[in-house]
């Protein structure tokens, strides 16, 4: 991967990134206390979910990818760049790894696990969308 794509990757994950925690703002303000936990979450992981295919999908056209390669590079590279930051920041937090991995079950309505395959799959799906895959 070329580095102006690489730094157009990390610029839209960024983006994904501040998102999901305007998304988690929402969740805690609006969705658990009008829904109860399991219901908030559920929403809260739908709503991300979507949030970032449609991130996907805008921002396809600037990256210049259009090998179905490519898609799922940028797509793994989301997955990686969000997993890091998961952990780095739980440990700057001062979670323990058993705490950090609660967040990878699909207890009380959880459903985390399935965000990261969407952001995995996203820019693939997106280029089939746009009928480039």
């Amino acid at each position: 991967m070329h580095i102006w794509i690489a730094l157009k990757v990390l610029s839209i994950w960024t983006c994904i990134l501040v998102l999901a925690v305007l998304n988690g703002a929402l969740r805690e303000a609006i969705f658990v206390p009008k829904l109860g936990m399991a219901a908030g979450l559920v929403v809260s992981g739908v709503l991300l979910s979507a949030f970032i295919i449609v991130v996907a999908y805008l921002s396809l056209p600037w990256l210049g990818a259009r090998r179905p390669t490519e898609f799922v590079g940028i797509g793994l590279g989301w997955l990686a760049l969000t997993l890091v930051f998961e952990f780095s920041f739980g440990l700057w937090q001062g979670k323990s790894w058993q705490v950090m991995f609660e967040a990878y079950t699909f207890k009380g309505g959880n459903i985390w696990p399935a965000v990261l395959i969407v952001t995995a799959l996203a820019p693939y799906l997106a280029a089939k969308l746009r009928g480039w895959a």
